[in-house]
C-alpha cells in the first residue's frame, strides 16, 4: 500500500482527539485504498462510517477514483472500459492466476492477452474461473489457415477454450458475463496464431461467484505477454 492509502473511513465522535493518522487521512481529501478488498472492508464496521451515496475512493491497484451511487461502485469520469489490472506472465509458467479480477464493481469483463510467446509453434489457450476444474460446457470453432473450413470440438468438462499462443506471441480477447454474480458464468473468445483463427462460446453451468481465473496452455509454456483485465460500465 502506498503512504495515502488506509483501510478504515472512522466515523468520529465529539469531543475526540484524532492522531496524527486520521488527520493525514483526512487532509488527503478523498479516501485512499490499495483494492476493492480493502475498500470494501473501510464501511460499515464498528467505529467506521456507514456506506452510502455520494461517498468517493480512490484505488491504488487501477489508479481510479470512484463514487457510490447509492448500490454500486462507478468510476468517475470514465465510461465503457476501465483497467482493473495488468498481470505480467513470467517465463516458462505453465498457468497464471490472476487474484481479485472480479468483485461487485462490475458485472461484465473483457481479458485481453497479448504479447510473449510460447515455447511452441501453437497451442490451445484455455481458462478456469477459482477453482472450478470440472463442470464447463464449451464449444471451440477454428479455421485452419490453409483451407476455408472450419472444424467444431466441444463438450470438454475441465476447462473454457479461450484462444491462441505460438511463437510469435499469445492472442486472446475474452468477455465474460456475471462471474462474481450469483449467476451463469459465459465467456465468449477469439484468438489467431500461426496456424488457426478460433473463437469459442462457454458456461459454467452453475451459479458461484469468482473472484479469480486462470490462463493456462494446451502444450509448451507461456513466457512474457500480458493479462489486460477491464470492467465494463453498467451505465
Amino acid at each position: 500500500m502506498g503512504v495515502n492509502a488506509q483501510t478504515s473511513v472512522p466515523a468520529f465522535v465529539t469531543g475526540q482527539v484524532l492522531t496524527a493518522e486520521q488527520q493525514t487521512w483526512i487532509n488527503t481529501g478523498i479516501p485512499v485504498f490499495a483494492t476493492t478488498t480493502t475498500r470494501d472492508a473501510a464501511f460499515g464496521g464498528t467505529g467506521e462510517k456507514v456506506l452510502a451515496e455520494g461517498q468517493f475512493a480512490y484505488l491504488e491497484d487501477s489508479n481510479t477514483t470512484q463514487y457510490y451511487d447509492g448500490s454500486s461502485w462507478v468510476a468517475v469520469g470514465k465510461s465503457g472500459l476501465t483497467l482493473i489490472s495488468a498481470t505480467t506472465i513470467g517465463s516458462a509458467v505453465s498457468t497464471v492466476t490472476v487474484s481479485n479480477a472480479f468483485s461487485a464493481t462490475y458485472d461484465n469483463y473483457r481479458i485481453i492477452i497479448s504479447g510473449g510467446a510460447s515455447s511452441v509453434s501453437d497451442a490451445g489457450l484455455t481458462l478456469t474461473v477459482g477453482s472450478k476444474v470440472t463442470g464447463y460446457k464449451s464449444v471451440l470453432y477454428y479455421q485452419d489457415w490453409s483451407n476455408s473450413g472450419a472444424v467444431v470440438l466441444g463438450n470438454t468438462s475441465t476447462y473454457a477454450f479461450c484462444g491462441r499462443t505460438g511463437t510469435n506471441g499469445h492472442s486472446a480477447i475474452i468477455d465474460i458475463t456475471a462471474p462474481f454474480l450469483a449467476k451463469n458464468t459465459t465467456i465468449a473468445a477469439s484468438g489467431t496464431s500461426p496456424t488457426y483463427n478460433v473463437w469459442a462460446f462457454s458456461n459454467t453451468n452453475d451459479t458461484t461467484s469468482y473472484t479469480a481465473f486462470t490462463l493456462d496452455r494446451s502444450a509448451g509454456t507461456l513466457t512474457g505477454g500480458v493479462i489486460y483485465v477491464y470492467g465494463y460500465a453498467n451505465s
